[in-house]
């Protein structure tokens, strides 16, 4: 214990030596320089002093807080006139503070707060006597004070320890600001202190004495030479003394400057600071009034003022022409707020800036009420360290002047512009380095993005667009409801602000069109449950105001958990609900004609039908047609619903069209999924069905003419009973429509089968791929639209195969020709074969048989009258006629046929290269043509 106390003195001993002798400005007393005993009798006192202070039971009465103990004392030496000081204190404060660890002051609020005390102190003492000082800090110890400083023999020295304590407070903040950081180490031992008592018997012993002059002569030498001029300079008792001027030649310099002043400045400076006051609240002044002409507030030069007031009333007049641009905006956009050009946005931008506007308006009250006092002239000392002067103003609009400029230039970035495109103007600004700045522009854009993100959160959970004036980046307009997804939403590129991504942006898009989509076209209500899974899953509630500014890693969360599951819904609505697949297939079996049976019977029922005039044919009887190709075909076992919606259309004729050229069959894709099948898709369902549907015509036609030419082997009997020049024209006139037949029906069944496996089958596949990694809505229409777009190139139905389609039409023409030649030719057979049966009639009925013949004499082209001769001449020009005609057809085809193999290899789509493959791959055509050889093979 021994050993504690007298370290625990050593460390006292110390701390009073250090703060008497190495004080940045000492000045000693000059008795004290001739009297060493004086000197020690100081450090004694002071000693005690402290020995007092470190035994009382005195606490205070506040909240231990040491950032706000040191803010309160950096800010009176400021308001004292000590910047240079506040400025050294703030410097070591914040090294005081930072140092932790062993050897570190932990509480440092303590240390803070007896230097407060000390200095306070000094200013009671100085209007007051001790007695009535002691009332309070100073009370005795026994009643939780102070104990007294000076003993007995000191009691009757009044004032000299008025002066002495006066003094001793001089050096408080000074000397222990500079020395905070040496002794803090030391400070924390003294918590240790647990018998104060035995160090002061000690002291009172004289046990201290021994000591002193130690430490006395380190702390001269370490004071060098400058520390010896002040010893004997002012010190009394130990205490800092200020020496009087004996012929106040320094109150006579300073009644003249003040003289001076007074003769420069006709106006005084506090009227000039509650003009300034004034100009900052947009409020002309006395003097400082806004000038048109100048756009701001100026001070005329009739004025009589020195230049520098000039120049400083102008630069602090800034702040208020920056105010009066802040309020002027605010003004008029709240009265002009029910208009579109200003919105919710642009609202809670006003009151953002009005909040920043009422922070300003507390600090202007309590400079006005600093201004009431009256400034201190240079050779007056101040009642109140609170007036305040223009320098001083100067300070308190520092940190005003920059958010108000920032303010100033929002103002001018975000006249023109509303909603998403005000919010990314100011989040521009916001990109800032500075603190000050940043969090300004951080808490301004908190409250201006408020009504944008509740507009993205009732958007994504909700699918309500919430936008009266039009500041979403979400544009909806009233359409159809098969246009609804296409149509009824798009992003307004302008009022997307540049903190949310375009990805991001259309992910928000998608995810409300896909809470419409399911609520207006599905008529759905289980959204409601993925909408609160998402926000759960987010972290977040359904709830508003969950979402602000800077919270953009939440925003792409909800949005990303929102998408997934209400776009899941939303397919699993798709294909489960109304059966989404079943219809693609549907439309494929029926307007692709990929259910074979049913097309067949179709096309045998109503081919007698569509031969016909097209103005002619009753639409209701097709349909007849179309429900008994139903019943009779695979097609009956389908969904009741896919039949229903299964119909015929008439299209458009012309004078001269047929039935073939006008008939056709629809789907009727009902809502939603008309959103799929839109009015233009089903037209190029139409334009596939067309051409698949004359393919199919071309083919029954070659098969109806295969159904004539084999029958002919019963009428070869009869071959031998003709001339020789007609059996051999007979003959020839056959074998060529057979090896036209041959080769149309190769081109056909080689094109036939390109379209419905090539073709068809494997988009139908790629399609079905496709549909089961769709992910969304999109993503299901663009696979659909692959699938169109394919059959479309592959079909030589696209833009780059016009001129290959137009000549697929000359050849389907031009069969179609053939056939009805072919059935005339057969027709002609039939009939000369009949007619040489009527000439081997037995004798009886030849009579009967001359009676009928007779009666058909006179009719135009019949061969009955002209005898045996004119019947085998009749036969010879027929079967030549129709051998031109067939020769001609052939010739035209082969030509037509040529020039189409002959640009397939020129075509883009890689897939056409294998219906050149089929079509020539035994090289025939090739061999035929050795010119265009190269050409034909891709």
């Amino acid at each position: 214990m021994e050993d504690d106390d007298q370290k625990a003195l050593d460390l006292i001993k110390e701390l009073v030596h250090r703060l008497l002798y190495t004080s940045p400005h000492p000045i000693p007393s000059p008795s004290t320089s001739s009297n060493p005993n004086s000197s020690e009798q100081q450090f004694q006192q002071a000693l005690r002093y402290a020995l007092r202070i470190l035994s009382s039971r005195m606490t205070p009465s506040i909240a231990p807080d040491d950032a706000a103990m040191a803010e309160s004392i950096k800010r009176r030496l400021a308001t004292q006139g000590n910047s240079s000081e506040a400025l050294t204190f703030t410097d070591l404060y914040s090294k005081f503070s930072s140092k932790t660890g062993p050897g570190s002051v932990k509480n440092k609020w303590a240390v803070l707060y007896l230097l407060k005390t000390i200095s306070d102190d000094r200013k009671l003492l100085k209007n007051q006597s001790i007695s009535r000082v002691s009332n309070g800090f100073f009370d005795p110890a026994s009643a939780g004070g102070l104990p007294a400083l000076f003993g007995n023999g000191l009691s009757d020295r009044g004032s000299a320890g008025n002066e002495h304590y006066r003094n001793l407070g001089d050096v408080d903040v000074k000397s222990l600001s500079s020395n905070l950081g040496g002794y803090s180490d030391n400070v924390k031992k003294l918590r240790g202190l647990s018998s104060i008592g035995k160090v002061e018997k000690k002291w009172s012993d004289g046990g201290l004495n021994e000591d002193f002059e130690k430490l006395r002569v380190s702390g001269e030498n370490s004071r060098g030479l400058r520390g010896k001029e002040n010893v004997g300079k002012g010190w009394s008792g130990g205490v800092l003394m200020m020496s009087k001027d004996p012929e106040n030649i320094r109150d006579l310099a300073y009644k003249e400057f003040g003289v001076l002043l007074k003769e420069e400045n006709e106006v005084s400076e506090e009227v000039l600071v509650r003009d300034v006051l004034y100009a900052c609240q947009g409020i002309d002044g006395k003097y400082v009034k806004f000038d048109e002409k100048a756009d701001g507030y100026v001070l005329p030069e009739i004025v009589k003022v020195s230049r520098a007031t000039h120049v400083m009333v102008r630069k602090l007049c800034e702040l208020g022409w920056l105010f009066r641009k802040v309020k002027g905006y605010i003004s008029e956009s709240m009265e002009r707020f029910p208009a579109e050009d200003v919105g919710t946005v642009g609202q809670a931008f006003c009151a953002a800036l009005q909040d920043e506007l009422s922070e300003y308006y507390k600090l202007l009250a309590v400079l006005e009420a600093q201004a009431m006092n009256p400034i201190p002239l240079v050779t007056e000392s101040a009642t109140s360290g609170n007036y305040l002067s223009l320098r001083r103003l100067s300070v308190w609009f520092a940190e005003p002047m920059v958010k108000m400029r920032l303010m100033a230039v929002l103002v001018d970035s975000c006249k023109a512009l509303k909603g998403g495109a005000m919010a990314g103007a100011i989040h521009i600004h916001a990109q800032h380095g500075d603190p000050l700045v940043k969090d300004f522009m951080k808490r301004l854009l908190q409250r201006v993005c408020s009504p944008l993100f509740e507009m993205v959160r009732s958007w994504v959970l909700e699918g309500e667009l919430e936008d009266i004036f039009a500041e979403f980046f979400v544009l909806s307009q009233p359409v159809k409801a098969e246009s609804l997804w296409r149509e009824g939403y798009r992003l307004h590129s302008t009022m997307l602000p540049s903190f949310i991504s375009s990805s991001l942006a259309q992910r928000i898009l998608r995810t409300g069109k896909s809470i419409n989509f399911l609520r207006v076209c599905c008529e759905d209500c289980w959204w409601a449950d993925a909408a609160a899974e998402s926000a759960a899953a987010a972290g977040t509630t359904t709830t508003r105001g969950n979402l602000g500014y800077g919270e953009t890693d939440a925003l792409e969360s909800l949005v990303a958990e929102a998408a997934k599951r209400i776009d899941k819904h939303l397919l699993d609505v798709m294909y489960k609900r109304y059966k989404f697949k079943e219809h693609c297939l549907a439309i494929k079996r029926y307007l692709l004609l990929g259910q074979g049976d049913f097309v067949q019977y179709l096309m045998d029922i109503v081919g007698p039908e569509l031969s016909e005039p097209a103005n002619t044919i009753s639409s209701f009887k097709l349909a007849g047609l179309l429900e008994s190709a139903i019943r009779s075909s695979n097609a009956q076992y389908d969904d009741p619903d896919i039949l229903d919606r299964l119909r015929v259309k008439m299209m458009p004729h012309n004078t001269g069209d047929r039935g073939w050229d006008v008939f056709s069959l629809e789907y009727d894709a009902r809502v939603p999924l008309n959103t799929v099948f839109t009015e233009s898709v089903m037209a190029r369902y139409l334009r596939i069905f067309n051409f698949l549907w004359k393919l199919r015509r071309v083919e029954h036609a070659l098969i109806g003419v295969w159904k004539t030419m084999k029958p002919n082997c019963v009428a070869s009997c009869f071959l031998a009973k003709l001339p020789n020049a007609v059996k051999l024209q007979l003959i020839l006139t056959s074998r060529r429509c057979q090896v036209l037949w041959d080769e149309m029906n190769h081109f056909v069944t080689n094109l036939q089968y390109y379209i419905m496996f090539e073709v068809l089958e494997i988009s139908w596949s790629n399609f079905l791929k496709e549909m089961e990694i769709a992910k969304d809505l999109d993503d299901l229409l663009l696979a659909h639209e692959k699938y169109l777009c394919s059959i479309v190139e592959k079909s030589l139905l696209g833009e780059r195969s016009q001129t290959l389609n137009r000549t697929l039409f000359i050849l389907f023409d031009l069969i179609l020709l053939f056939r009805s030649l072919a059935d005339r030719l057969y027709e002609g057979i039939y009939e000369l074969q009949s007619r040489s049966t009527e000439a081997s009639l037995s004798s009886r009925d030849k009579t009967k048989s001359r009676a009928k013949s007779n009666e058909k004499l006179s009719e135009p082209g019949s061969w009955l009258g002209e005898g045996r001769k004119a019947l085998t001449q009749r036969a010879g020009e027929f079967l030549r006629n129709i051998g031109k005609d067939i020769d001609a057809i052939a010739n035209e085809y082969s030509s037509v046929f040529d020039g189409f193999i002959s640009q397939l290899p020129l075509q883009q789509h890689i897939d056409l290269k294998f219906l050149m493959f089929r079509l020539d791959f035994t090289e025939f055509y090739s061999h035929l043509h050795p010119n265009t050889g190269g050409k034909l093979l891709p």
